[in-house]
């Protein structure tokens, strides 16, 4: 780490400065040096990669530290570099500005080297780990885009390819019911794929905050929920007659209180609920149940179903952004995106979403939103 971290030294006093540069390069640093706010910016700007830290001294002439750490700060490929302010002994409010700003830490003057030392080095070890977790994270989102490329994706496209295949290879020879039934496969792949196409921009705008910032000006009093759980069960009922399922809804209308929401984004919750409860329903016959209530002071959006249930040792898993459970053993569709799609919409509604499941019998899944007033019992 050491040999390979580089530090901006930023200090007016030449003889301290060349102090601090002689105490980092003993210990392998690689060491650049400004002698004012100004010189630093100017030493970032030229040097092409930025330093991996910066220890900066406060009271200087023409741009002091802290003017220093706003410029830093403002250009979006510095925001991450760890900052140090030095200030005089004794000086507090120095301290507690430097902190107020965000600077990471901060080193009194007059200092020991060792004291120096292990200021750089435990910020620069922190920086690692962080590092070091966000790559990983990142791995793990790598890992899963490429097997939804791999199997999500290249599934409806075979469909969409090897029908239109078949379509244009012999049209003349192909009867009214071959023709149908081409057509239909290739309609199903497309789609399946626009559908993993909408929950991928989805996530993005979740994930980014856009999701929010429509949220924010979309949001209104909501008590209509016909409008949401009709829709919900018209958009997904030919769905659950393809898979020999029956799917109900049960609410009582206009007795409902309000919610404060966005109705587009809960019935797309409520779909990717529904469509969930479709998909790990494995019995022909078996019923899908769709509520609305209040419970407490929230009002509970319920998808019920008598699927195959979810084991307890993966419940807390489920929500995790591309899971899915044995896929391999059960091969099912999807790319594992809709209850975090579901997780998200729920927390940016104020609520949550709540599971009860038993294998073999079935799961509930509890989408639940804050009411607007409380009610007047509770």
């Amino acid at each position: 780490m050491s040999a390979n971290s580089t530090i901006l030294v930023v200090e007016d006093d030449i003889s301290l400065r060349q102090g601090i540069c002689d105490i980092l390069e003993i210990k392998g640093y690689s060491v650049l040096t400004a002698g004012t706010g100004r010189e630093g910016l100017d030493v970032m700007l030229g040097n092409g990669a930025p330093p991996d830290l910066i220890v900066s001294d406060i009271m200087m002439p023409v741009m002091d530290g802290y003017q220093f750490f706003s410029e830093v700060r403002k250009e979006p490929r510095w925001m991450k570099i760890p900052f140090i302010f030095l200030t005089a002994k004794g000086e507090k409010a120095d301290i507690r500005a430097g902190k107020m700003l965000g600077a990471e830490d901060y080193i009194v003057k007059p200092f020991e080297p060792e004291d120096l030392v292990v200021v750089v080095s435990s910020r620069l070890r922190r920086v690692d780990e962080i590092n070091a977790v966000q790559s990983a994270e990142i791995g793990g989102i790598k890992r899963g885009i490429l097997t939804i490329l791999n199997h999500e994706f290249r599934t409806p496209l075979t469909y969409i390819v090897a029908y239109a295949d078949m379509l244009n290879r012999d049209p003349d020879e192909l009867s009214y019911d071959e023709m149908k039934m081409f057509l239909t496969g290739i309609n199903t792949g497309a789609d399946r794929l626009r559908r993993l196409i909408e929950n991928f921009i989805l996530l993005v705008e979740l994930q980014t905050g856009e999701a929010q910032s429509t949220f924010n000006w979309r949001k209104r009093k909501i008590n209509d929920y016909d409008e949401i759980l009709r829709h919900t069960v018209e958009y997904m009922t030919p769905a659950a007659e393809e898979k020999g399922v029956k799917l109900q809804a049960h609410y009582s209308y206009g007795s409902l209180p309000s919610i404060i929401g966005d109705t587009e984004y809960l019935r797309t919750a409520l779909i990717r609920l529904v469509d969930n409860a479709i998909k790990f329903s494995d019995k022909s016959g078996a019923a899908i149940y769709l509520a609305a209530e209040v419970r407490d002071s929230f009002l509970c959006f319920d998808v019920e179903d008598q699927g195959r249930g979810i084991p307890p040792d993966e419940q807390q898993t489920i929500f995790d952004l591309f899971y899915q459970i044995n896929r391999q053993v059960y091969e099912d569709q999807g790319a594992g995106s809709g209850l975090p799609i579901v997780d998200r919409i729920a927390k940016m509604h104020g609520g949550g979403v709540t599971l009860q499941s038993e294998p073999g019998v079935g799961s509930r899944f509890t989408l639940y939103v804050p009411l607007a007033e409380a009610p007047a019992n509770a």
